[in-house]
Parts: C-alpha cells; sequence; structure tokens
C-alpha cells in the first residue's frame, strides 16, 4: 500500500522516526515521505539532511518558507504552501492509500487544506489536543476536522476528537508515538554526548525551549525578557542547553535575545539536536524548563520534572511532573529550587501506552482500513 507522510519541521519528524523506521522495514507498505516547512531552511538548521541521512526515501521537497515571522509572512507562507500542494496532489492523489499528518502546524493545515478537493484519504496524529495559547490550536482542531482517521495520544483526546467530528468511527487512542523512541533509541551517555556536542552533562543541567505564544504575539518581547534574564540568573548554578523556537509568529523575538547568551560560558545555544541528541539530553538533565510539549509528554517517562512557563501549552494533559508557573521571574527561580527538593519524578506518564508500541499500533490499524 502507497503512504505518504507529510513533515514540516524537526519537532514533528522526531515524533514520526520511529513508525517511520518501521513502516520503512514492512515490505507490503510503499512508504515516501514529502519534506517542506522548515526542513529545507538552514536559517532552521536545514534538518532535510537528518531524514537523508536516516535514509528514508523522500518524493517530494517543497520550498515553502517565506522570510520574516509577522503575522503577513505567515498568512502568505500558508497561502503558498497551499498552493503547492495542489499541484503535488494533482499529480499523486489517484496513487495513494492514506496520507499521514502530525500535530497543529500552519504549513500542515495548507498541505492538508489542499488535499480536500482531490478526496485523499487523511490520518491525523495529535488530534484533540488544546494549546490554549497559540494559534495551533485552531489548526489543529481543523485538521481532525479535515481527517478520516484519527490517532490520539490518551482517552480525553479521543473523546474531543469523537465530540468535533460526530462519531467515535476511526478514531484510536494508541498513546503518544514520540514514546516509541525510548524503547526504540539507544540514548546517549554522558562521555558519548561530551565527545559529538561538547557539552558535560556530567555538570547539573537544564534542558530549556521556549516558543512564542501566538495568540497574543505583543506580549512576547516581555516574556522573551523574562526567560532571557531567568536562564541567565539561573545559569550561575546549572549549566543550560537552550534549544532555538521553531519558525512562529514572533519566533524572532526570543531568537535575537537567545543568540547573545552565547557569551555565556554556562549557557549552550543548540538550534537542533534531532531527536537521539533531544532525548540524551533529556535523560541527563536536572530538570526542563520553558514551554515545550515535550516537558508534558517525553519528561515524565525519563524521570524528570518539567517548569511550564505560561500558556503556551494551557488546556494540554500531563501528569504531576509538571509544575505551571506563569511568565514572573521570581516565580520562575523558586519553581527551580522546588523542582531540585523534589528529586526524580516517579509517577505515571498519561501519554503512556505501557506494554504496546504505538507504531505498531498505527500500522496495524492502517493495514486493516486499506486492506
Amino acid at each position: 500500500m502507497k503512504v505518504v507522510v507529510l513533515t514540516s519541521s524537526r519537532a514533528d519528524y522526531g515524533i514520526y522516526r520511529p513508525l517511520l523506521l518501521k513502516m520503512a522495514a514492512d515490505e507490503s507498505i510503499d512508504l515516501g515521505l514529502i519534506v517542506f516547512g522548515t526542513h529545507l531552511s538552514t536559517f532552521y538548521g536545514e534538518t532535510i539532511e537528518d531524514i537523508k541521512s536516516d535514509g528514508f526515501p523522500i518524493v517530494m521537497e517543497i520550498e515553502s518558507m517565506i522570510l520574516g515571522d509577522s503575522p503577513e509572512a505567515i498568512s502568505t507562507a500558508m497561502g503558498t504552501t497551499l498552493l503547492k500542494f495542489a499541484s503535488i496532489w494533482s499529480q499523486m492523489a489517484g496513487d495513494l492509500d492514506m496520507v499521514l499528518a502530525l500535530g497543529d502546524r500552519y504549513e500542515m493545515f495548507s498541505a492538508i487544506a489542499s488535499s480536500i478537493p482531490f478526496g485523499i484519504r487523511i490520518a491525523h496524529l495529535h488530534g484533540g489536543e488544546t494549546s490554549l495559547g497559540a494559534i495551533d490550536n485552531v489548526f489543529r482542531h481543523c485538521l481532525t476536522l479535515m481527517a478520516g482517521v484519527h490517532f490520539t495520544a490518551t482517552e480525553h483526546y479521543k473523546r474531543k476528537v469523537a465530540s468535533l467530528i460526530g462519531t467515535t468511527k476511526n478514531v484510536y487512542c494508541v498513546g503518544a508515538l514520540s514514546l516509541d523512541n525510548l524503547q526504540d533509541l539507544s540514548l546517549m551517555d554522558v562521555p558519548s554526548f561530551l565527545t559529538t556536542y561538547g557539552i558535560d552533562l556530567a555538570k547539573p543541567t537544564i534542558l530549556s525551549t521556549f516558543h512564542p505564544e501566538t495568540i497574543d504575539p505583543d506580549k512576547n518581547t516581555r516574556h522573551a525578557r523574562i526567560a532571557r534574564n531567568a536562564l541567565v540568573d539561573l545559569s550561575e548554578n546549572y549549566q543550560i542547553v537552550l534549544t532555538m523556537p521553531n519558525a512562529d509568529t514572533a519566533g524572532s523575538t526570543f531568537r535575537r535575545l537567545f543568540m547573545k547568551l552565547k557569551k555565556y560560558p554556562q549557557i549552550h545555544v543548540v538550534e537542533s539536536f534531532g531527536a537521539l541528541g533531544y532525548l540524551s539530553c533529556m535523560s541527563h538533565c536536572s530538570f526542563l524548563l520553558g514551554n515545550t510539549s515535550s516537558g508534558l509528554i517525553e519528561a515524565p517517562s525519563l524521570g524528570k520534572y518539567a517548569i511550564n512557563i505560561g500558556d503556551r501549552q494551557a488546556g494540554r494533559d500531563h501528569s504531576n511532573n509538571v509544575i505551571q508557573v506563569p511568565f514572573d521571574l521570581r516565580k520562575i527561580k523558586a519553581a527551580a529550587r522546588k523542582v531540585i527538593e523534589l528529586g526524580p519524578y516517579s509517577g505515571i506518564n498519561v501519554y503512556a501506552s505501557p506494554g504496546r508500541s504505538t507504531a505498531n499500533q498505527i500500522i496495524a490499524i492502517i493495514k486493516n482500513l486499506v486492506h
């Protein structure tokens, strides 16, 4: 069967990877990737090279990024993506059994919106979730309405998808796909990480990622300053490993300030680690700080607390490893002291599917539906 996977950023590719590995090894699946968005941008690390080095078959590379991150630039990129995919779907529609789309990005929304007139069967991953601090929330629910097959990460999200589409048919709770990486990847030890990245994780380390809150982008200048000040203050007692934000409205506000942090010897600014490097760093860090979904999904399975700042992830299911604070310097530093007192996290992960591979579940369901 012919299955095409859409990937537009390092974020969704890291989640897809365990599924791609198993699909590529399955002789009954003809797998192809359409690569677009920030993957092809040198500004964001040209992460298409990670896909090529992994050996997955790329059937199409689409230049769809527009310079700038203003609302106009984002809207223009959406229009460009939709137009380019119209041509792609007109060529491929008759040969496809299933197209997989993950998440909530505006690029993914545009690619799938363009497929609707062609009647292509879309399977959507990570539907039903809520992130009140980002415009991604709107795109995610739109993708749910445009898809015919749904793979959710929790039972709560499964019920939400069913309420959105008006039926439970073809809605499956399979757990969070990215957690398969923890089973499939051999995470790097401290010496290997030092050799590869020049960062010594034997030191007390905070892994940090901040993204803008795109619902109210005017707040991001203030948020970025508070984040910078918190990282500088915390670097007096910790090594900071800071990964850069995705392409979002006002994302450059954070980038400009974060690039200046390179002058601090205790702060390492990294564009992108890839799944292996990022999860390896997480496994050895003291805790996570920022507003990335990794603090909610992967961190509890690695025994890590996550200080989640602001409203970017507001509304999402989370485990008891998450400590929620506003963009307030004093409260952020108080939360950091609290986390150290708590020690390692040992509770459950609400996104886990114990004893079952999410990737295997997805493949089995797709085969059943197609055949």
